[in-house]
């Protein structure tokens, strides 16, 4: 055990100077050697009774509550994006072959687990996972990832009596992209709404491609059918804006228009929520996105009613 501890101790020291470095020194590094171990900042996760959300046969949707299930819900992401996707890896994603950035360390790890499959290791299968980053924690940092692609400080700010949670880094294996893990996920986020009084679900969703007029279709159909107003337009950052009206409103087929979109974007329009102005390119995920926004308050009265009010349906 000496020889152990003493092996640590460059760590700890390194961990120990860190807590105590220049407070920008720590909102940069720290998160980010947080996140590539898979621990979180202190202090910063939404607490919540228990960890496991719901069920549904064999597949049970949890909140990660260990570094080793952040690292998985990361591994998760990598096979998802730069494996079956077409984002690019740098060198020290391909090294550790997970996708991770700085948000890993403040967000909460929403995991779907399938217990009648194991991994190389035994555990039953991580199958989906989503990063949830509720802005009380997000205003302690660098506020939101969707920011970096679109104007969301003007958003809340224009809603200070309402409290936001962002969605993002969503992803299923593709043997399990059917209705009962999709179902397990979005009734995860919805306990957490509940549970945590949150208001306003916000998000970047993806279509796959960089080329906005080959998607003129979807994004068109986006423009002219769920684009977001009044109190809650929203536009891309300038500098980043794609136009979405790439075609007049009569010359889409909207059924051959809703083909087109992911699932992901069309469960939130079935859910009520509304699309950003304008798209952004994401080169580095091979994606356009759009910025997806969900007041409780619009969410459809057939949906509450399946999933329960206090989010009952598919608890624990």
């Amino acid at each position: 055990m000496q020889s152990s501890d003493a092996t640590l101790m460059p760590q700890i020291r390194l961990i120990d100077r860190l807590r105590t470095a220049p407070v920008q020194f720590r909102d940069g590094l720290l998160p980010a050697l947080k996140s590539y171990s898979g621990h979180r900042l202190g202090g910063d996760r939404y607490r919540i009774s228990t960890p496991v959300l719901g069920r549904i046969g064999s597949l049970e949707v949890r909140l990660a509550t260990t570094a080793s299930e952040v690292r998985r819900a990361q591994r998760l992401r990598y096979r998802v994006f730069y494996e079956d996707g077409r984002a690019v890896a740098d060198a020290m994603t391909r090294l550790l072959r997970r996708d991770t950035d700085a948000f890993d360390a403040i967000c909460d790890h929403l995991l779907v687990i399938d217990h009648a499959s194991r991994d190389r290791k035994g555990r039953p299968s991580v199958v989906g996972t989503y990063r949830l980053l509720p802005q009380a924690v997000a205003e302690r940092h660098d506020g939101f990832y969707t920011a970096r692609e679109f104007d969301i400080d003007e958003l809340t700010g224009r809603h200070p009596g309402l409290r936001f949670l962002e969605l993002g880094r969503s992803c299923v294996l593709p043997a399990y992209r059917n209705k009962r893990t999709v179902e397990l996920l979005w009734h995860g986020c919805w306990t957490y709404v509940r549970r945590h009084g949150l208001d306003v679900m916000i998000g970047c969703a993806s279509l796959e491609g960089t080329d906005p007029d080959a998607l003129a279709v979807p994004l068109s159909y986006l423009h002219h059918h769920a684009s977001a107003s009044g109190i809650w337009h929203t536009r891309a950052r300038a500098g980043r804006y794609v136009g979405m009206n790439r075609m007049p409103k009569e010359a889409i087929d909207p059924r051959a228009a809703l083909r087109m979109l992911p699932p992901l974007v069309k469960g939130y329009l079935r859910l009520g929520a509304s699309i950003g102005d304008g798209a952004v390119i994401d080169r580095q995920f091979g994606t356009t996105d759009v910025l997806i926004i969900l007041p409780v308050s619009a969410i459809s009265a057939r949906y509450i009613e399946h999933f329960g009010a206090d989010a009952g349906r598919h608890a624990a």
